[in-house]
């Protein structure tokens, strides 16, 4: 059965069943366990207990979503049901107001409702912040991190379960400007449900109560993640993930907590107080840097007799993360197209750092007696799609007619790429909104949560062949070299290495070539720092393309122009994908924790056949 009361059973069970490996050695928390940790999720290995953890009493497990036949089999018994429960996306709430309308799921509704009770495991024995395991990831991270914590709150004006969320934000334990023990940074980005309860605390002058759990089932953990449907708590779907209703514990005048988690730290949030909280390596692949966030007052830090410390290692994709990513939309994309009328399917590319660059297939029926010559609904649905969620904070939105190609899957990422390069019109495909809001991790725009995005749309007949080799007769500007096909229609260049921002180079580069070079057989040229590492892989050039550019400051073209205020090319469309002086720092593992963990997985050493 996988509906585990506890990480510990959850533990046991994947040992028995051979999906978890121990690691019999002590294991530093600081970079040592991240690199493990990396190096087995690439491998495709088990998951990872390890029970001697330097400088805490607690044992550590990573790697527990690091597959999705792993993902899977921790829900085995409970995946479809919920399945059925999230497709009900009209009102998802009816099935927990009326169960008895819906027969299959009666059982799944009665879990979704949390227990509620004086106690619970998890208050076994009080412990300090500086107990738990001081995980840090990255060499130049601030301190320690919570990597799988679940945030928990409610709404000060409108108190009580139903209203509650449970997210996962970034929770620093340490380090900086923090007061040893008694404050911990809680870092959470726009467009969080969190922030609508803070919002509230901030009008009525109180501090915001919030409790982390971490561990627990992993019904939880996955919650935490969750997009779910306004009307469907958090707490409500992972108890019917993990098919037993969630165990919370409620004390008079106190915000409830997970009972069954592996540990709780229980606070306030100050109405006013902001601490710098990072720098933190995030899942774009860089450095999230420090800013001023949120400080939690710490009261009570509990733990359960048995508990153990679960963590993951965030970075550039793909991670553990990818996962989540992989089995929320396994969940949730069937009901894409209840939530959005004529949508068909939507893919947050996960090695473009997920928010950076979004793909969807939409419906062209606003005429059906004409041709389809240029996109009409597609750009009423990327609108909608824009205004959805955390859909919102995509920065590129590339978006074809599901009727021009029934069998294109967005998944198929080259195939995607190709299908909308053959077919798009840069004079007119191209839509900005400028001056908006970005991932608060991605450093690409003009500040924090500062930038641009563009919506790509395609539709109709192709217009073009799409070159695979670099033809003999193409001509570089000057200081530009090495040309290399990355995927069928877009080249990637070596450039000049960018200085000082806005140092013209894309400029120049456009400027000096017209509309009948043989560059623009290649409808997307993209600007690097190095073609042959961007081209290697088709991962390399998501990732080093839609994580370093900012489209209203980094997209120019061959032969542009500007029509009744709408921009558009001629010729090829040129990204300026070059590292810019003010981007972050990417991600470089410790080269002495590398050699270490190397030998370890020597002949004979402790991690010797895990990677």
């Amino acid at each position: 059965m996988s509906a585990y009361r506890s990480l510990r059973e959850c533990v046991t069970d994947l040992e028995r069943h051979g999906h978890l490996a121990r690691v019999d050695v002590e294991v530093d928390p600081y970079l040592e366990a991240a690199e493990i940790q990396r190096r087995v999720f690439e491998a495709g290995g088990p998951a990872l207990l390890f029970p001697r953890v330097k400088g805490s009493a607690f044992p550590m497990v990573s790697n527990l979503f690091g597959t999705a036949e792993r993902t899977r089999f921790l829900f085995r018994d409970t995946l479809a049901r919920v399945k059925q429960l999230v497709a009900l996306r009209g009102d998802p709430g009816a099935v927990m107001r009326r169960p008895w309308r819906y027969a299959g799921l009666v059982r799944t509704a009665w879990h979704a409702r949390p227990k509620f009770g004086g106690s619970g495991p998890v208050m076994a024995r009080e412990i300090r912040i500086s107990d738990l395991p001081q995980l840090v990831s990255w060499p130049l991270d601030g301190g320690p991190f919570i990597t799988l914590p679940q945030v928990y709150s409610e709404d000060p004006e409108r108190p009580g379960w139903m209203k509650s969320n449970l997210g996962m934000y970034r929770v620093q334990l340490g380090g900086g400007r923090y007061a040893q023990d008694r404050q911990i940074g809680l870092h959470y980005q726009i467009h969080r449900g969190i922030g609508v309860h803070h919002a509230a605390a901030i009008r009525k002058g109180e501090p915001l109560r919030v409790n982390i759990f971490v561990g627990g089932p992993p019904a939880l953990t996955l919650a935490a993640v969750m997009p779910l449907p306004e009307g469907l708590p958090e707490l409500a779907f992972a108890g019917a993930l993990a098919g037993r209703r969630v165990r919370m514990v409620q004390r008079p005048g106190a915000l409830p907590f997970a009972g069954e988690a592996d540990f709780v730290i229980c606070g306030t949030v100050d109405p006013e107080l902001r601490l710098p909280e990072g720098p933190f390596g995030d899942h774009l692949g860089y450095y999230s840097l420090a800013h001023d966030f949120p400080v939690l007052r710490v009261e009570k830090v509990y733990a359960r007799a048995d508990a153990i410390w679960p963590f993951t290692v965030v970075g550039r994709p793909p991670q553990e993360d990818t996962q989540f990513g992989a089995i929320i939309h396994e969940i949730t994309g069937p009901a894409i197209p209840a939530v959005i009328p004529g949508v068909h399917a939507v893919h947050a590319v996960d090695a473009a750092g997920v928010h950076p660059l979004l793909l969807a297939l939409g419906s062209e029926r606003y005429t059906p007696y004409a041709p389809r010559d240029r996109p009409a609904e597609l750009l009423t649905q990327a609108s909608a799609i824009l205004g959805q969620g955390q859909m919102s904070l995509a920065k590129v939105l590339m978006i074809a007619a599901a009727d021009d190609a029934p069998n294109l899957d967005l998944h198929d990422v080259t195939g995607f790429f190709g299908h909308v390069l053959q077919r798009v019109d840069w004079r007119r495909d191209l839509h900005f909104h400028t001056e908006t809001t970005i991932d608060t991790l991605d450093y690409s725009g003009g500040g924090l949560n500062v930038g641009s995005k563009v919506v790509i749309a395609a539709v109709g007949a192709p217009r073009r062949p799409l070159p695979v080799e670099v033809p003999a007769d193409l001509r570089l500007p000057p200081g530009f070299s090495d040309p290399r096909v990355c995927m069928p229609g877009a080249l990637a260049v070596t450039s000049p290495a960018c200085t000082v921002a806005g140092d013209g180079a894309l400029q120049r580069f456009c400027a000096a070539l017209t509309p009948e070079d043989a560059i623009n057989r290649f409808p997307l040229v993209v600007l690097v720092d190095d073609s042959e590492f961007v081209a290697r892989t088709t991962n390399n050039f998501l990732w080093a393309t839609f994580t370093r550019m900012n489209p209203a400051v980094d997209i120019e073209g061959v032969g542009a122009r500007t029509v009744h205020k709408h921009w558009g090319c001629e010729g090829a469309l040129v990204i300026d994908a070059r590292r810019k002086p003010h981007h972050a720092l990417q991600l470089i593992e410790d080269p002495a924790v590398t050699r270490r963990v190397l030998e370890w997985a020597a002949p004979g050493g402790p991690l010797h056949g895990l990677f």
